[in-house]
């Protein structure tokens, strides 16, 4: 198999396992509240990249960072693993997941917006357009496509879903500027997120011992969401001779995502929410054509 077509398997299989973890939150979260959904799967992530480390020898090495490398690290892990879940976590716990999906794919959008004060970056007409067309598709999944009366199913579930995406996007601008090897990175951020984490329900929260399947899906989305999937994306990056390529492939994911939690949880998915995420993607596409042909 040739190298580019490795590169796309491994982003294929990265989105695939991208896809099921909206699922498996859901299921989770069935039999536990968010907050140890959030120790339970970022313990078993920074478990498991550290034993990735382990075996490339590069445990030891990451252990003995910078203490700047640790501080980098402390602020990114507050951003992602701890607000970015403690909120998109909650909001699935609200809403119904087709909903959380959906909107929480806004963030390149949010990211284009946060890089006008953080990046000094200009906003021609045509993102702002971009901009509106996303928007649009937001309102209509969160209004169920009723332009009348307001359908919202949860307001504030709304709000989280969004809001999670503001968090996002502000780890990815600073990560970007972290030019550390990604797994050390990645495994620093979840060991800082779990103690983030492991603070906040010693002081907020009791401990629970959640039940087998709930618990399984925990340990399934520190694996998949938090791991395993981080680790064939970066491979496929490594791979792929531009971005460009496989880049777009993610918008494949939220409508996987929508099939299995039909077929595996049993939500009815609502035209309005296929036809604003429609939107959303349409709108982060054309943002990022925009973009292309300003570099070129």
């Amino acid at each position: 198999m040739k190298t580019q077509q490795k590169a796309y398997l491994y982003a294929l299989l990265a989105i695939f396992c991208w896809s099921t973890v909206a699922t498996a939150f859901k299921m989770a979260l069935y039999g536990m509240d968010f907050l140890h959904l959030l120790l339970i799967s970022s313990g078993v992530a920074m478990l498991f990249l550290g034993f990735l480390l382990f075996i490339s020898s590069q445990l030891k090495p990451t252990l003995l960072s910078k203490p700047k490398d640790y501080l980098h690290s402390a602020i990114l892990g507050l951003l992602n693993p701890f607000l970015y879940y403690v909120v998109l976590l909650k909001a699935y716990e609200i809403l119904p997941a087709q909903f959380a999906v959906s909107l929480n794919y806004i963030w390149p959008i949010t990211l284009v917006l946060l890089s006008i004060p953080l990046l000094q970056q200009k906003i021609g007409i045509k993102s702002i357009i971009c901009i509106l067309i996303s928007f649009t598709g937001v309102v209509i999944i969160a209004n169920k496509g009723n332009f009348t009366t307001l359908q919202t199913p949860n307001s504030f579930g709304v709000i989280l879903a969004l809001g999670s995406s503001v968090f996002w996007a502000l780890f990815w601008i600073f990560n970007v500027r972290d030019k550390r090897e990604e797994k050390q990175k990645l495994f620093l951020n979840f060991a800082f997120g779990f103690i983030y984490i492991l603070i906040t329900i010693l002081l907020f929260s009791d401990f629970h011992i959640p039940d087998k399947s709930s618990f399984m899906a925990a340990i399934y989305i520190g694996l998949v969401e938090c791991g395993i999937s981080s680790i064939l994306w970066l491979k496929a990056l490594k791979m792929i001779s531009s971005m460009d390529k496989i880049g777009n492939l993610v918008f494949l994911s939220p409508f996987l995502s929508l099939i299995f939690i039909h077929l595996i949880i049993g939500e009815s998915i609502y035209l309005s929410t296929l036809a604003g995420l429609i939107l959303i993607i349409s709108g982060i596409v054309l943002q990022k054509l925009i973009q292309k042909n300003k570099i070129n």
